[in-house]
């Protein structure tokens, strides 16, 4: 089943969630799901994403390297847990460029995610200037390798975001997602439940074509996912 996710980052009022919750809401209608939807908003807006439906699950967009303990306005996994999220957004471009958080804090963070039985959605992405220098499968090698102890049999999603098309209007064509994902799958390719998703530009006019050629299951979107109209078209609900 495709995995449609969206990242609100730090955007979204309550107001504007319940808003985005209720029209969603309409353009899903009873319809049985042959995709799964997942919002990943700002914690504050959780309660007014949140469907009574249950035609959509929660990822946060971060968690603590930590269990518990004097760490001021970090939230733990099992908070995450609690409040009702399914799946926790790991290892994003954002994170690993703003805020520096390498291999020893991602691998933290996903022993967390897993001890509270969330499921990690892992990104992984090269530069602009990383993939101008042929280095991108070299890039993505070395992000993967903070999977190493995690577990096997587990449930993952992986999400292949070339930072290089994040926001930026660019995005990668079917062939470039392709060689990206058969190189991911080969190196993870002891896992049995896992899902690969693009991110990076995402839009109702590239969806279609990307899922067609690109060997992915669903994205993770970033400013498309703010209007549910965009959100429905590129999980194809319009």
């Amino acid at each position: 089943m495709n995995l449609f996710v969206a990242n609100w980052k730090m955007n979204m009022t309550r107001a504007e969630a319940r808003a985005f919750s209720e029209e969603l809401g309409r353009r899903v209608g009873d319809r049985d799901l042959e995709v799964e939807l997942v919002i990943a908003p700002p914690l504050t807006s959780l309660d007014a994403a949140r469907d009574a439906k249950g035609r959509w699950s929660f990822a946060a967009q971060n968690v603590a390297s930590e269990r518990e303990g004097a760490f001021t306005g970090e939230v733990s996994a099992l908070q995450l847990a609690d409040a009702g999220c399914r799946y926790v957004i790991v290892g994003h471009s954002e994170r690993r460029r703003i805020f520096g958080e390498g291999a020893a804090v991602l691998s933290r963070k996903l022993e967390r995610v897993r001890e509270a039985r969330l499921i990690p959605i892992y990104c992984v992405g090269e530069t602009q200037d990383e993939r101008a220098k042929g280095h991108s499968l070299e890039i993505l090698t070395r992000q993967l390798e903070t999977l190493r102890e995690d577990p096997a049999e587990a449930t993952l999603v992986i999400a292949y975001e070339p930072v290089w098309a994040i926001g930026t209007g660019q995005i990668a064509t079917p062939g470039d997602c392709a060689e990206a994902c058969v190189h991911i799958r080969g190196v993870v390719g002891s896992r049995r439940d896992l899902r690969l998703l693009y991110g990076g530009s995402v839009t109702s006019d590239n969806a279609r074509e990307m899922l067609g050629g690109a060997g992915v299951e669903g994205f993770l979107i970033g400013g498309a996912s703010l209007k549910a109209a965009s959100f429905a078209s590129i999980a194809g609900l319009a």
